[in-house]
Parts: C-alpha cells; structure tokens; sequence
C-alpha cells in the first residue's frame, strides 16, 4: 500500500477546519442558550455534589469546572473554551506546525467540555462524530515534525516512523462504521418510505433546514426518486466493504462514490457540519500516489514489470472486473431495475423482503468485524516490517516504545468500537466478546466511539410540521415571529448556511413533532421572549431591528403548527404553501398559572444566584467586549427574497415541461431521552443508547430520512 503521508496531513487539516466551523458557530449562539437570560442556563449542569476534585472532572469530563477559578460563570467559560478552540483550530489549518498532538488533545478537551453542558442543544450525533474524529486526530498528529521527507526506493517514507498509519486506519474504520450503519438502518426501520423507495419524494421538503436547491431537486421526477434511493443503498451497504480492499482502484472509486454523495448532499440540504466532517474522514480512502503531482510522461518511461508485477496487476484487473460486475448484478436483481424505453425512464422496487435482509445482516455483521481484524492485523505487521527497517539501536528502541503505545491504543480503540458497531444487529451485540462491553463501558463517557443512528424513518409524509411563534400586545392582534433560518414567510427562499448549524431552528423542527410538552426548552423559550431577553432574540433575528417586537416585549406569546409543502412550478414569488393544524403552544403572559406551572414542572425556575462574581472579573469583561463587538453571524439567505423570487421563477419556468452532560449516566440518559418523543430520539440525536441505530445523513441526492427509534 503506498504512503499515506498526504492524506493524513489532509485529514488533520479538515479536522482543524471542522473544529473552527463548530467552535465559531457555537460560539455566536452561547448567551441566547446558555447564559444567565439564556434558554437553557449552562450553571444549571455543574453543581458541585462534594465529590473530590478529580472524581468530578472523570465523572463529568469538563474543563469549565474551572471557571469559577477564573472569575467566570459556566457559561463565560464556555465562551472562553469556544474562541480558543476556534482559534486554535484557524491556527492548526493554517501551520503545518500548530498539527500537533497536543493542539487536537485541546480542541477535543474543549468540545468535549461543551457537550457536557450543551443539553438537548449539543445532544446531535454529528457532535459525537466529531468528539470520535477529534481524537482520533490526536493519535494521528505527530508529536514532532519531520523537516523533510524523502522517497525510498521501496516505496516507503524515508524519516517517517513504523506507528504512523496505525491510527490512520481507525479513521478507516470510523468511516465504514458510518456509512454501513446508514443504509442498513433504514431498512432494519422497516419505515414503508425506505422499502417502497419514495423516501425521495418527501425528504427535500421536510428535512430540517432546506436549501434553495432543495426546491428543485423536489420536483425532479418519481422515477429519478426512486432510483437516487437505489443508489443510496448501493453506496451505504454495498461499497463501504471496499474501503478495506487489497487493489487500490477499489478503494479509490469507493473513495470517489462517497465524495459524490456527501456533496450532493450539502447541496440539497444545511446540515452544518456533518458531511464536510464525513468528507474529511474519508481521506483514510487515498495515498500519496494518488495525491502526490506526478507527470504522466515520466509513467510512461518506467521501465517494463517482470512478470509476477505483471500477472499480480492482471490479478487486480480482474478481482476490480469481478467487482463492479457483482456490484451491477446485485444492484438490478435486488431492485428489480427495468428500463421502460416508451416513457424513457427506469423502474425500480424492492424484491426481497424484510426477513431475508435480517437473516442476511445476521451473516453479514460479524464478517464485517472480522474483516476489520483482518485489515487491523495486516497495518499492525506492516507496521512491525517498517520497524524492522528502522536503523541504529537508539531510533529502533524509540520506534519500538513508539510501535508499542500507539499499537495498544489503536487495538484497544477498535476493541471498543466493536460495541456500538455491533448495535446494527442485536444478536451480534449479544455474542460480542465481553472483555469488549467491560472497555467500552470504562470509557463510554468520554466518547471514544459511538454509533450512528440517522434518518430510520421518513417523517412529514403529509407536509412538514412547523411550529409559528405569534405575540400580541392586546391578546387579539397577532404578529408572527420569524426566524432567520427555519421555513415561516412562504416568500422567503430557503437559506443555505453551511458550516454554520443554528441549533434552536433545528430544535424548533424536532419541536414540531410532537406536543411542545416533549420540548420542554420551549417552554423556556417563550419566557425569554415575554421578557424581551435581547440574547435569546438574536437567536431569531440577528439584526434586533427585525423582531417585531423590539422596542417593548410581546404581553403575550403563542404557538401555532402549520404544515409546509414547497409550492407548485409556477407559483411565482412563493418557495412554500402552508395550512393551519392547530394550536401548539396556547397563549400565556408573565405570571400566567399555566406557564408558571410549566417551568415547574419541567424544572425550568432557575433561581440560582451565578457561582462567580463574573461582571468585576477582568477576564469576563473581555469576553463581554470581543462577543460584543461583531453582534453573531451574518444573517443568510444566501439569496434575499427579492433575487429569491427571480431564481423562483426561473427554476419554475425551467421546471414547466417536466416533471429531505456530554456522555450522561444512565439515570442521566434516560431522563435526557424522556425529553423529545421516542418517535424522533435518533434522527439526529446521540445514540448512545439506542440499540439496532445506525447512522446516516447520506442520501442521493440527500436521501435522508426522519426517524422515529425507540429508546430501550
């Protein structure tokens, strides 16, 4: 296998990126969730139970046990851990000198530490991936930096040391784990969407936060659905087994295959973060052959292969053949695809059933397992070799502790993956070597490895739920409240926001599936609103001179539920139809009983004082002026709603001819999981605990899917 130098510098610097992305775009949302006048005040999480020093921290592992040390309440520090991680992730994707372990061991530290007191706002799945990633790029960050690398004759780094693929792989593995779980998923859901293939027709209009591409690719034809969710399947269950073949062509093209899905994805659909954090993990698919700048001249002036190069190559030819020939067959006879010539389009449908998929994932499951031992066990005797080769006692004794640590890491990190992998199929998690349960559960709190459990079910089948929050001065007059990101004017173009992830629009989604009951934080949102709390208004308007109710507080606030559908080609100036459902949140005031009973209920009346003096901290004052000097992201649609309406209309004239506390105890968990109604826990959230989730964000063009799992 050739070097993999280049990817892994690619791979740290992706990571860095991410972690600026995440970092920046927490930062700009902490006063209006976690402040004092916050919706979900982060002192609330970290109260002191008299428990020692360091069996608090490995208990609830966050560094803003700090704070108060520093003069500033939690949620102060987590302002400070966020603009250090975000500058020193800008630093690490800019200096190759700043891709240090020791830089990655912080930024994940430091995200580590905000998911603990991130609450149902930091519960998604994409911030376990990048907890997972994040360290996992800290094993593969060297400690020191080669000044020069030079190609030996065999092949291999001249300087570059024996462990230093070894936890590349796992980044490997973390990829399969992903993309695997996410097409077995959506089938183990038995969802009728997923199995009819319609997943398609309905996901582009109630996914959380559309794009503007959105619109369109909702209106492509059924056929063309149908067949994108074939395709779905084919990249998710069928290539991730490649990502471990011997030819390296195999894994290129599987490498090619995942990168064409994730950005037609980040077209279709905002999903912050998670699939340029997916396209980052999939570095682990390339080398430094394919990456490197070689002339084509200089490969045709090789001289001839001896005859074993050139029967191996033959051998590869053929395996490659077999392949993609296998992949085809399975492909047309698995989805029954036919080619209707008369209408020039192509017939698709399911012809297996659900029993023979389970009785096939049961076969399956455990070879998969083996066959990341296989491919653990040929980097770990590659890596031996390459020690073998190491020259001078002192450099071999090195290599050898080097070899030692980061072998017994790398063994131990797969051991435990093996426990959240094994989820996808319950009788293989029962069989798992149990040695693998007693390690994962030692560590389950720090988030070394998780499962994935995204999209099982489609949702919205009859339209998008949205919940519309309205004020009133008089209790009879009624003024929306809009929202920069979510859908609410149907004249308003869907945005497109990616990196940036605003997290009580997609709570306000998750809201919309349920009763607001099963929200509890929304409750809390409408006191901040009847307060007038500038922080928590910026979450919805981040120029306050568009909230309607800017210059004196709403006397009262209600909720109603609508359902979204995009609008017809045709409709001019409107991206969105809508019809009243009913009412979700019923109208209250300051003193209400009924909201009063509701904050306590839901334990919501925080009258807690600060833990610090934080307004005569000199630190805090800082915070306090840097966070007031640029006021939060600029507020996107990319496309206003003037030049929305003129791209409405072309797409519609275009379409008139033709026709989606960090790792909490147990106790903690299930209270945490009681919040939002089990039909949609794994959509997007954390699976820790759900057993059978996978994951999956990954669609074709986005076939994401909305998923209401069971917690156990």
């Amino acid at each position: 296998m050739a070097g993999s130098r280049l990817p892994r510098q690619l791979f740290l610097q992706g990571v860095a990126a991410v972690f600026m992305f995440a970092f920046a775009s927490l930062y700009t949302q902490i006063p209006g969730l976690y402040g004092a006048e916050g919706i979900l005040p982060a002192r609330r999480m970290l109260r002191p139970q008299g428990k020692g020093r360091w069996q608090q921290l490995w208990e609830t592992p966050t560094l803003l046990w700090e704070a108060p040390t520093l003069g500033l309440d939690t949620a102060q520090g987590l302002e400070l851990l966020s603009l250090l991680g975000t500058l020193l992730a800008l630093g690490a994707l800019l200096l190759r000198r700043l891709r240090h372990l020791l830089i990655y061991l912080v930024l994940w530290a430091a995200y580590l530490s905000a998911c603990q007191v991130g609450q149902v706002f930091l519960y998604f799945q994409w911030d376990s991936l990048l907890l997972e990633t994040g360290f996992l790029a800290m094993l593969v960050a060297p400690l020191r930096q080669h000044p020069h690398y030079k190609q030996a004759p065999q092949g291999a780094l001249a300087g570059a040391l024996p462990h230093e693929g070894l936890p590349f792989w796992l980044v490997r593995w973390l990829l399969f784990r992903l993309m695997f779980a996410s097409g077995v998923v959506k089938l183990t859901s038995r969802c009728p969407a997923w199995w009819g293939l319609t997943a398609l027709t309905y996901h582009y209009e109630t996914q959380c936060l559309p794009t503007p591409a959105s619109w369109f690719a909702h209106h492509l034809p059924v056929w063309l659905h149908k067949l994108s969710v074939v395709a779905t399947f084919l990249i998710e269950i069928a290539v991730p087994p490649l990502f471990f073949a011997p030819v390296r062509r195999l894994r290129l093209a599987a490498f090619y295959s995942q990168v064409l899905l994730q950005v037609l994805i980040i077209i279709t659909g905002n999903y912050n973060f998670f699939n340029l954090l997916t396209l980052v993990l999939t570095t682990a698919l390339l080398d430094d052959e394919h990456l490197a700048a070689k002339s084509r001249n200089s490969q045709r002036r090789k001289t001839p292969a001896s005859w074993p190069k050139a029967l191996l190559a033959m051998l590869s030819w053929l395996l490659e053949l077999t392949t993609y020939a296998l992949l085809a067959y399975g492909t047309v006879h698995y989805f029954g695809l036919e080619i209707d010539w008369e209408k020039h389009t192509v017939r698709s449908r399911t012809t297996f059933t659900f029993h023979q998929f389970s009785q096939w994932l049961k076969m399956v499951t455990l070879p998969t397992m083996w066959l990341g031992v296989a491919s653990l066990t040929w980097e770990l005797l590659t890596a031996l070799w390459r020690w073998t080769q190491v020259r001078g006692w002192l450099q071999k004794l090195c290599a050898a502790v080097q070899l030692s640590i980061f072998g017994t890491a790398t063994v131990a990190l797969f051991t435990i993956s093996l426990v959240p992998y094994s989820y996808v199929e319950p009788s293989t998690h029962g069989r798992l070597w149990t040695g693998a349960h007693r390690l994962f559960g030692a560590v389950e709190h720090l988030q070394l490895a998780n499962s994935y459990g995204l999209f099982r079910r489609m949702t919205g089948l009859g339209g998008r739920p949205e919940v519309v929050l309205e004020g009133s001065y008089d209790g009879h007059h009624w003024t929306e409240i809009e929202f920069m990101y979510k859908p609410g004017n149907v004249s308003r173009p869907p945005p497109l926001i990616v990196p940036h992830q605003p997290r009580l629009d997609w709570q306000m989604w998750f809201a919309a599936l349920g009763p607001h009951t099963h929200s509890p934080w929304f409750t809390s949102l409408v006191l901040r609103l009847l307060q007038g709390k500038e922080p928590v208004i910026r979450l919805l308007q981040n120029d306050v001179a568009q909230y309607p109710f800017h210059k004196q507080p709403p006397t009262y606030v209600r909720a109603q539920r609508y359902k979204y559908w995009f609008s017809q080609p045709g409709e001019q100036g409107r991206w969105w139809r809508r019809q009243w459902v009913e009412e979700f949140f019923p109208p209250v005031s300051l003193g209400d009983p009924l909201l009063d009973a509701l904050l306590r209920q839901f334990g919501l009346q925080d009258k807690s004082p600060a833990r610090t003096r934080s307004s005569s901290s000199t630190l805090a004052q800082v915070l306090h002026w840097v966070h007031a000097g640029p006021a939060g992201p600029p507020s996107p649609p990319l496309l206003p709603s003037g030049q929305g309406g003129e791209v409405q209309v072309c797409l519609q004239e275009g379409l008139g001819s033709c026709q989606h506390t960090g790792y909490p105890s147990p106790r903690q968990r299930q209270q945490r999981f009681s919040d939002p109604p089990a039909e949609k826990v794994a959509m997007f959230y954390q699976p820790h605990v759900l057993r059978g989730s996978g994951s999956s964000a990954h669609l074709w063009p986005c076939a994401a899917g909305h998923d209401p799992a069971t917690v156990p």
